[in-house]
């Protein structure tokens, strides 16, 4: 398998498909008539279905063009036009011995020639002028179907293939610049339009794109039930278009009625095109914002309400300001989620963007099997290919690891959250008693307001309801505990408002056990104790989840943590029993002495298993945090690998306390890829005169994160002076936390793919939540750029005037 994001299984089964859709007629219906009786009847050609995504990138592997079917040739041509050349920036072009020298392909080059191809399959290169317009038989085989691939004096080469001004390449040129230029097209030629025209249909789809706009933006449909003009359901698109045309005067005399009835680009095809252009100029503008540098990849995996399959992934890379960004890239419906596929399907989305993964410097995961099996999971095959992509676990689902092995591994804390979550469900188990909740919760904040006990402010006092926990959403163990401490009152009143009215034994039974157990000491205490550790792992959590986080602080907030766990172990104990006295005597509850004698639970009272009450709950004090701390040590056990423990030295806090020369080489050596023999002499040197100069100015003292280092050294302009350790500082920021932008990617998804909107095509989808997740991107966006892909989609009917003309 190569090194890049091409993968030769997966490109040859699409290859297949290719061939499937655009070169084989569709099958013809049974009652069609026989031999005989159609022998003087003429043929109907099947129609051939184009879709640009299943569109090869590799140019050693596609079919040649005259292969399409001509009914979509032209839209072939101009797909890849839109693409552009196939241009693996990045790549780790493979050495071969031509004459006595180990040769390669030479990245440069395809600044010099741009429309010069490289074939990561066939380590060749093409041309992609002569692939789309040279004549069939013509003397541009090479680079049309063989490929060049004789490294020595290739530029010469590459020269003598362009020719002079007649030669096949310059004249395949001067094809694909006429068929680009619309204008200059017969059917352009034919068609009298005249400056009005254009102006008006220059007019007329920038309005439809800012609706278009307005719509990605709130991620809102765009389809109607009934889309007639009678119709008072006509959907989102056609009623802001409607509504545009009344306030603007000038929109109002080019749409609707004085549109000619062919071209009023409110079709569902237009609406689509536009989406997609929206979509190909966020994705462009992410690409060039990454570049050539190094990033790293975020996979997750989820179904959607149609029972889909979905794949997000997002890149994580150091812009050039210094700042951590984490960009959608895309999301893939795989109907396979083994490894294998998986892996299968990333190959051909970096293909589709000209990356390769030979630039992926880290990747995470939510530790599926599937993901990080050390064998044969997604991580393993892409470090088969590139071994510096190494692998995080993600820390907040790691964290989330560490709670439920808590309450599963300690009885007393599992039967705990058993009971709370036949509290949630008792409590919330209808409409009516969910409104008797919020109702008596309203009474009781009133009351408390009264007496001064509560404080109104923005945000405070909401209306909510009991949560029930979760194993595998981070977090929710410690709402659900949160708010039925808030609205502990209130879940009392409820549960006896069951008792008494509940006409079924069973669950009158169930309610009045929980009301006794909601009245005991025992109860509360658990309660108070997971609902302390609970608050500082979920503040770690929600720390964790941040974009811009890095790795050297993730670990630093993970030791904080232990450092908490451990000052709770050793001096928390009188600060839980007073607050959990004060809770109890508030609410009622008696308080035992701690001196009486208590029953071990799941022992009889006739073995004498009685032990005193505080022997009993410091029993269970302490076990529970030292499980904790347990889990914490053997899930986050990467603090001890070499790769971790090198990148901590680069950590300003203190003024680089933790500097070491020695460590940062070895974290050099560990990425060979990027630091060559003589970069390691050098880095030996800089790394001297940088730990000087940035100890004694004034620009790094108030650095207490590695991303703040970054970005202070871009704007000092150190990152210039010390490029080797700035390489170092990208390569620990790129190293990804969390994947928790993935998970808004899904949660984004759900906003999109709802069940009333459960039926839309996968390249729709993928659209929509590129415009919607990215709207930052997609606001900087000129309209002009997307108009002008848009219009280079196809031939259009009406050709789009330069903009200052349709400005004079």
């Amino acid at each position: 398998m190569s090194s890049s994001g091409f993968d030769k299984t997966s490109t040859s089964k699409s290859r297949n498909t290719n061939i499937l859709n655009f070169f084989k007629p569709r099958n013809v219906d049974s009652s069609t008539p026989s031999s005989s009786e159609t022998t003087n009847m003429p043929q109907k050609r099947s129609r051939v279905e184009f879709n640009p995504n299943e569109l090869i990138v590799d140019p050693g592997l596609r079919p040649c063009i005259d292969d399409y079917d001509v009914g979509i040739r032209d839209q072939v041509r101009r797909q890849y036009l839109l693409k552009g050349p196939c241009q693996p920036y990045g790549h780790n072009f493979p050495k071969k011995k031509q004459a006595t020298e180990m040769r390669s392909f030479i990245e440069t080059w395809f600044k010099k020639f741009i429309w010069l191809e490289y074939s990561v399959e066939k380590d060749a290169a093409f041309c992609l002028y002569c692939y789309l317009f040279a004549s069939p038989g013509s003397k541009s085989e090479t680079f049309t179907r063989k490929g060049f691939s004789n490294w020595k004096k290739a530029t010469e080469n590459f020269n003598d293939h362009v020719g002079a001004v007649s030669s096949v390449h310059n004249d395949a040129r001067r094809h694909c610049e006429d068929f680009q230029n619309q204008r200059q097209s017969i059917s352009h030629v034919l068609t009298t339009q005249s400056r009005e025209m254009e102006n008006a249909y220059r007019t007329r789809l920038t309005a439809v794109l800012e609706v278009v706009r307005i719509l990605l933006w709130q991620g809102l449909a765009f389809r109607g039930h009934d889309e007639t003009l009678e119709s008072l359901q006509r959907g989102n698109f056609l009623e802001v278009v409607a509504w545009y045309a009344k306030m603007d005067e000038t929109v109002r005399n080019v749409i609707g009625g004085n549109a000619p009835g062919n071209n009023q680009l409110t079709s569902p095809k237009i609406q689509k095109e536009l989406v997609s252009s929206c979509a190909s100029q966020v994705t462009l503008a992410i690409l060039t914002e990454l570049g050539d540098r190094k990033f790293s990849l975020l996979v997750d995996e989820a179904r959607d309400c149609s029972v889909k399959e979905q794949m997000a992934v997002m890149i994580r890379f150091v812009n050039k300001k210094g700042e951590i960004i984490e960009r959608f890239l895309a999301i893939e419906h795989v109907s396979d989620t083994s490894s294998r596929s998986l892996k299968a399907a990333v190959d051909m989305l970096f293909a589709r963007h000209n990356l390769s993964i030979s630039r992926l410097r880290g990747q995470a995961y939510d530790g599926a099997s599937n993901m990080r099996g050390e064998f044969n999971g997604l991580k393993a095959l892409i470090q088969r290919e590139n071994p510096f992509a190494f692998y995080v676990h993600c820390f907040a689902h790691q964290l989330q690891l560490v709670i439920v092995a808590i309450s599963k591994h300690i009885p007393v804390v599992a039967e705990f959250f058993t009971n709370i979550s036949m509290i949630v469900t008792i409590a919330g188990a209808s409409c009516k008693r969910r409104d008797e909740l919020n109702k008596h919760r309203d009474a009781d904040i009133f009351e408390k307001l009264e007496t001064d006990e509560l404080t109104t402010g923005k945000g405070l006092n909401q209306q909510t309801n009991l949560a029930r926990p979760s194993d595998t959403r981070w977090g929710t163990h410690h709402v659900t505990l949160a708010r039925l401490l808030s609205m502990w009152s209130s879940a009392l009143y409820v549960l006896e408002r069951v008792y008494e009215d509940g006409i079924e034994p069973e669950s009158r039974g169930k309610a009045s056990a929980l009301i006794k157990l909601m009245e005991d000491f025992h109860f509360v205490f658990i309660l108070h104790l997971m609902l302390k550790l609970l608050g500082i792992t979920n503040a770690l959590s929600l720390a964790l989840q941040q974009k811009d986080q890095n790795i050297v602080n993730a670990m630093n907030l993970i030791e904080v943590l232990k450092v908490k766990l451990q000052n709770l172990r050793d001096s928390g104990w009188d600060a839980l029993i007073h607050e959990v006295t004060m809770f109890c005597n508030k609410h009622g509850i008696v308080v035992p002495d701690m001196e009486d004698q208590f029953l071990i639970p799941g022992r009889s009272r006739r073995a004498r298993n009685l032990v005193t009450c505080y022997h009993h709950h410091n029993e269970v004090f302490l076990p529970v945090i030292d499980l904790l701390a347990v889990e914490m040590n053997n899930r986050f056990s990467e603090s001890s690998t070499a790769l971790l423990r090198y990148i901590s030295c680069l950590d300003p806090r203190d003024s680089f306390s933790r500097f070491d020369q020695h460590s940062l080489i070895c974290l050099a050596e560990l990425y060979s890829d990027d630091f060559s023999a003589i970069d390691l002499q050098f880095l030996r040197e800089d790394l001297d005169t940088y730990i000087c100069e940035v100890r004694t100015s004034s620009d790094f003292t108030s650095c207490e994160d590695l991303s703040v280092l970054a970005i202070k050294m871009v704007q000092t302009g150190r990152h210039l002076v010390f490029p080797l350790v700035y390489r170092l500082i990208e390569l620990a920021l790129i190293l990804p936390v969390a994947t928790a932008s993935v998970e808004r990617a899904f949660s984004a998804m759900k906003h999109i793919k709802s069940d009333l909107r459960n039926s839309m095509a996968d390249e729709w989808l993928n659209d929509l939540m590129i415009c919607f997740i990215e709207r930052a991107i997609f606001a900087s966006i000129d309209n002009e750029d997307i108009l002008q892909h848009f219009q280079n989609k196809e031939n259009r009917r009406i050709q789009l005037p330069p903009l200052a003309l349709s400005n004079s």
